[in-house]
């Protein structure tokens, strides 16, 4: 009887975390929709923003001084900064440990001096590990806004401007589908044409926030390049103070888009985690509830067993 009240509270306390992650699962499932909605809306002019500003990096480098600042090559690579996007929270699977590693095991391949710049909280094991943080930054669970990226760019912006980085990456997990997320860096600053495949990993060509070179060569060639189509842009008030303006904004819609990214991703990673945890409950109760079956059962023919036995000691 106590091996079978024993199963019957480990069936109840199963039962009551299974309706748990179930309420988890649908959370998620709603903010995912939110989420996915907004990298949806976003993704396009994100795509088409990267495209200005790489045709501006390319036009750059094919003359004796670079257009911008923030599109100047540095001739060594001295110092890196990485901004790395992690989740407030746990229960989201493998999520905040794919892009820790893949930002861990880029720095090691490398060996460039690196410092972190945090938005996220789960990021902050990283400090105990040895590494450098520069900078935290809060995460919001729904990224409503870019002006929620500024403080981010402006120190980006400030510290490659001024020379303490070299190059600035970021570190972020792509969203592809509900079940499938990708963790990525992307060099950031200087903007480059180049960038892709140079140091830690950078992945110049995904779809989601940027075009890869050969997208941008192929436009070019079919637009700028053609002897059909020539053109010459007249910039008002001047090219200098143009580009001091769009240059830093097209930056902070990378940055946005990466939040966004992240937290689709975040979201999607939780809903399936929570998923995989409520049918493993369900798994769970099944099997002890065959075992407290098996239990009662046996109990109950030693029960009978047993006044057979006395019933027979009677009629003897």
């Amino acid at each position: 009887m106590a091996k079978t009240k024993e199963i019957s509270r480990r069936i109840k306390s199963i039962s009551n975390t299974k309706k748990i992650t179930k309420a988890m699962e649908m959370v998620a499932a709603a903010k995912m929709r939110k989420a996915t909605e907004a990298v949806l809306k976003t993704r396009t002019y994100a795509n088409l923003s990267w495209e200005t500003i790489l045709h501006l990096a390319d036009l750059s480098q094919s003359r004796s001084e670079p257009l911008h600042a923030l599109l100047s090559q540095r001739k060594e690579t001295k110092k890196v900064a990485v901004i790395l996007i992690t989740s407030n929270r746990g229960l989201c699977g493998g999520f905040n440990a794919v892009i820790i590693n893949k930002v861990k095991e880029s720095i090691r391949k490398h060996n460039i001096p690196t410092d972190l710049i945090l938005v996220g909280k789960k990021g902050e094991i990283l400090h105990h590990q040895g590494y450098n943080i520069a900078a935290e930054f809060p995460k919001a669970e729904l990224v409503n806004s870019v002006r929620e990226t500024n403080p981010i760019a402006r120190m980006a912006i400030g510290d490659f401007l001024n020379g303490k980085y070299d190059r600035i990456f970021l570190a972020y997990t792509d969203f592809v589908t509900p079940v499938k997320q990708i963790a990525r860096v992307k060099q950031l600053l200087p903007v480059s044409i180049g960038a892709e495949g140079e140091y830690l990993g950078v992945v110049g060509g995904d779809a989601a926030v940027g075009a890869n070179k050969d997208y941008i060569e192929e436009k070019a060639k079919k637009h700028l390049r053609s002897e059909e189509f020539v053109y010459e842009y007249t910039f008002e008030p001047s090219p200098n103070e143009v580009l001091d303006r769009i240059i830093p904004k097209l930056i902070e819609v990378q940055l946005y888009q990466a939040l966004l990214e992240s937290n689709a991703s975040e979201h999607s990673a939780r809903m399936t985690s929570m998923h995989q945890a409520t049918e493993a409950a369900s798994d769970m109760v099944s099997e002890l509830t065959l075992f407290y079956n098996k239990a009662r059962q046996a109990a109950i023919t030693s029960e009978i067993a047993e006044i057979s036995a006395g019933a027979n000691a009677l009629a003897e």
